[in-house]
């Protein structure tokens, strides 16, 4: 039985701290969920870290259905939230409820979306046809990106009191959660106590009531971006380079496909063949 919604705001309650990994792929995926993590986020980051995009604009609905339904074969415990891409649900409520709805056909628990108190009205739309949402302010990479490029939110007393606005205004709108990226941490901290749902921090500080990594930053895999509150528990990169070109030597020189690793017929069966061919 995989974990709920209510769960997740159960361990605010409780003062347990939230873990949650955005993940795209089934086997990262189920090795995030054996392990035990609380929120497997499929991030529309996918773009950038599967696809190789310059960043998460030109990701769209289908792609995300598609990361989406092979996160929701490896969970089994996790609670499973997708993100909403860009354009999936700025247009009009109506899109943003439509688009809500196949991410929660393949697979999503919840559904979350980048905005502030701008969003609330297609925030309530959602949750009141009983979509759950993760709301996420502070850097919004669908957007903010655009005008601001990659900055710290909530540097200033009245950018502060901006986050601190939007994200009761998120909590009235109805959400679960709140992603707070790349907030200052005194600002991220005032906002984790100033709400009664939890708030995951991107680069926002231990006062939050969860943390998201990416597991591939957090593998040492992705090397195109290093971004600073990306903690590396190792260094796979390096790592899996290094048993490539050891395989490839070993395909030069003859000492990879070894017996082990091949199939063979049986003495008779070859001696027939033998007799067949030189007839």
């Amino acid at each position: 039985m995989h974990k709920s919604v209510q769960d997740i705001i159960n361990m605010k309650k409780e003062k347990e701290k939230i873990s949650v990994i955005t993940s795209y792929d089934y086997t990262l995926a189920s090795l995030c969920d054996k392990a035990g993590i609380d929120v497997m986020l499929v991030g529309d980051s996918a773009g950038m870290v599967m696809l190789g995009y310059e960043n998460t604009i030109p990701v769209t609905m289908d792609q995300m259905i598609m990361f989406t339904e092979a996160v929701s074969r490896a969970r089994n415990t996790s609670l499973l939230v997708s993100d909403l891409p860009f354009m999936s649900y700025q247009a009009s409520i109506e899109d943003a409820i439509t688009n809500s709805g196949k991410l929660i056909k393949a697979g999503a628990d919840a559904v979350k979306l980048e905005g502030g108190s701008v969003m609330a009205e297609t925030i309530s739309a959602i949750v009141d046809v009983g979509i759950p949402v993760m709301g996420h302010i502070g850097l919004q990479p669908q957007t903010t990106m655009l005008s601001q490029g990659y900055k710290v939110q909530g540097k200033t007393k009245d950018t502060a009191m901006k986050l601190i606005a939007d994200a009761k205004e998120l909590e009235d709108a109805g959400v679960f959660s709140i992603a707070l990226e790349m907030v200052s941490h005194e600002v991220a901290e005032i906002i984790s106590e100033s709400v009664s749902i939890p708030t995951i921090g991107i680069g926002s500080g231990v006062g939050c009531d969860g943390q998201v990594l990416v597991v591939q930053d957090l593998l040492g895999m992705y090397e195109k971006i290093k971004p600073k509150f990306a903690k590396r528990y190792m260094n796979l990169s390096e790592d899996i380079v290094n048993s490539l070109q050891d395989f490839k030597k070993d395909v030069q020189t003859g000492v990879f496909p070894a017996e082990e690793n091949w199939f063979s017929m049986s003495d008779d069966e070859l001696e027939k063949l033998r007799e067949k061919i030189g007839s």
